[in-house]
């Protein structure tokens, strides 16, 4: 990180330089599944949506992988930089590679042997149920692509090209978009072809990121003789980046219930609403992802050269900057909610209708959502990954007595309103964790009195 070591580059800049384009990828990364639902929506329909939902939870272990590998290695290689240990960075690194292939040969066993019991434990039956299982069949068998493309861009940006970082990711998106139209639109091959588009996108992610590494262009450029694996630092990536998989763990878990609720509950028109939902909630959650990854290598080295200060500002930036969005996207959900909803849904007015409902009640409190994400991925970048897990780990056990105590006071309201009212009780538990963390750091720096 050159640029960091210059006295004259402000902190604001430092931050600017690496969220914008961690904003930019990460968003145009999110463009695979909310294309995807777009282009569900309009063609397959309801079902088609409720489908996808429920495939969901298990294809968001792929996605939580590659970012464990991608946070938890980038965390490691920022700090070694910092640091001045090139070596230990390049090890790492090549580490990290290893992680993937070992992941993503694993969930592929996983997928093949668990995922119809999954869809079916959601309560998925008939079209629904077929049209997942083949989404899911599809992924297991490109298990390595997804997680190597959530994973290898982040490393990318790690090794100080964060444009290059997100060049890639368009290109991925753009294939995706292209790939969506053709297999979904013009050849009518429903979710399969959903599926087929974003495993061909990502696998063209993953070759060219990969190369990066083996070319002139790479800080750490590896070479066939130089790739090695460390069982430790695999160990120390994957306890770094646990928080994140967590995470998306938790959200498969929340989605999954979700599903099987509202199924009891409702119909499968209240599942695909909630899919839709989904995908503007991922929206901005990409968004809060973006500048939280933004942070976190600036964080990481800062923490490697002692830069207190310079650890509060970029904190506090990404805080003020996640909570304002959070709020932005909340007042545009609740203001044009049908022209929102429009790109998903065509000529379907109880869709609509459940959706609309759905939405005001289910995203009041979307900020603070982001705030958590950003909290999570700060005890990541400071090297505290056990804070991180608290967190992601909190983040599902608190809404466990919310959805099972809602929905039998207030039926489908309740099920709408278990995560913002959790949301609103782990944000109070997890701000005084935030600043204590930095409050110590400032007090560790400051001189004794004499």
């Amino acid at each position: 990180m050159q640029q960091l070591n210059n006295t004259t580059y402000s902190v604001r800049r430092t931050f600017w330089r690496y969220t914008l384009p961690s904003v930019a990828a990460m968003l145009v990364n999110g463009l695979y599944q909310v294309v995807d639902g777009i282009f569900v929506g309009h063609y397959i329909g309801a079902d088609g949506l409720a489908g996808i939902n429920m495939a969901w939870p298990i294809v968001s272990l792929l996605i939580g992988l590659g970012l464990l590998v991608g946070l938890g290695s980038g965390s490691l290689i920022s700090i070694a930089r910092g640091e001045g240990a090139t070596q230990t960075a390049r090890t790492t690194l090549s580490t990290g590679l290893g992680l993937m292939v070992l992941l993503g040969g694993l969930m592929m066993i996983l997928l093949a042997a668990f995922g119809p019991a999954l869809m079916m434990a959601q309560g998925a039956t008939g079209a629904v149920l077929l049209q997942g299982i083949e989404y899911i069949d599809i992924f297991a068998w490109g298990a390595v692509f997804t997680i190597a493309a959530g994973a290898l861009p982040m490393l990318v940006r790690n090794d100080d090209s964060p444009n290059l970082s997100t060049g890639i990711m368009c290109l991925g998106a753009g294939l995706n978009i292209l790939l969506d139209y053709l297999l979904i639109g013009v050849m009518a091959q429903g979710l399969a072809g959903a599926a087929l588009a974003t495993i061909l996108s990502q696998s063209a992610v993953s070759l060219i990121a990969l190369g990066y590494f083996f070319s002139s262009r790479s800080a750490l450029r590896l070479t066939w003789r130089s790739l090695s694996f460390r069982v430790s630092l695999a160990l120390k990536s994957m306890g770094l980046g646990m928080s994140v998989l967590s995470m998306y763990a938790y959200f498969g878990f929340v989605v999954a219930v979700h599903n099987r609720l509202f199924m009891d509950y409702g119909t499968t028109t209240h599942v695909g609403a909630f899919a839709v939902i989904g995908y503007l909630m991922a929206i901005y959650y990409l968004l809060a992802e973006g500048i939280a990854g933004g942070m976190q290598p600036p964080i990481s080295y800062y923490v490697g050269t002692r830069q207190v200060a310079s650890i509060k500002t970029t904190l506090l930036l990404a805080i003020k900057v996640t909570v304002l969005t959070g709020l932005g996207f909340v007042a545009v959900f609740n203001l044009f909610p049908e022209t929102i909803l429009g790109w998903f849904i065509q000529n379907d007015p109880a869709l609509m209708e459940t959706t609309v409902h759905g939405l005001k009640l289910h995203l009041f409190a979307l900020y603070l959502d982001g705030f958590l994400a950003l909290a999570s991925v700060y005890f990541m970048a400071v090297n505290q990954g056990g804070k991180a897990l608290v967190i992601s780990v909190g983040n599902m056990l608190v809404q466990l007595p919310f959805l099972y105590l809602l929905p039998q006071w207030f039926g489908l309201d309740g099920i709408w309103l278990s995560m913002p009212l959790s949301n609103i009780v782990l944000f109070a538990v997890v701000a005084p964790m935030v600043w204590l963390d930095i409050s110590q750091r400032q007090l560790q720096r400051r001189p004794a009195s004499v």
